[in-house]
Order: C-alpha cells, then sequence, then structure tokens
C-alpha cells in the first residue's frame, strides 16, 4: 500500500512524497509529489502526481490531507471521476 506523506528534508522543511508503506520512516519514496515549509508558509504540489496516485488507491497522512484540502485537490478528483463515468 502506498501513502502520501511528509518527509523531513530539513530543520522544518518536508517534502510530500509517495511512499510505500513497509519501508523506514526517511526510506527511499517512490515520488516526490510536493513540498512544505510550514514557517514561511509556503507549499508547492504537483497536482497530476498527487491525483494519479490518489486514483490508485494512495492514503494520505492526516496533515497531507490537510494540505491537499487548501489546495484544492479533492475537487479535482471529484471532478476527475465525475468525468470518467459521465
Amino acid at each position: 500500500m502506498v501513502k502520501l506523506r511528509l518527509k523531513r528534508c530539513g530543520r522544518a522543511i518536508y517534502r510530500i512524497v509517495a511512499i510505500d508503506v513497509r519501508s523506514r520512516r526517511e526510506g527511499r519514496d517512490l515520488r516526490k509529489v510536493g513540498f512544505y515549509d510550514p514557517i514561511k508558509n509556503q507549499i508547492y504540489l504537483n497536482v497530476p502526481a498527487i491525483l494519479y496516485f490518489l486514483e490508485k488507491g494512495a492514503q494520505p497522512t492526516g496533515t497531507v490531507h490537510d494540505i491537499s484540502k487548501k489546495a484544492g485537490v479533492f475537487t479535482e478528483l471529484r471532478l476527475n471521476q465525475q468525468t470518467k463515468f459521465n
């Protein structure tokens, strides 16, 4: 199973990565899909990559879910699913 989670890459700077659940906390990630800096309040998301993993069944952690929700990723996911079924 794949999770979308934060991976620390500096003092208080995090990458948002797709990672296998069985790997170590700071282990090798499948793909880097975003960047989050809570001090400067900067967020960068690769929305197509996040949508790809979510459509394949990846589960975001709570923090990644909140960040993605603020960026509107889940509305795009819902729109993509509606266009596939219509």
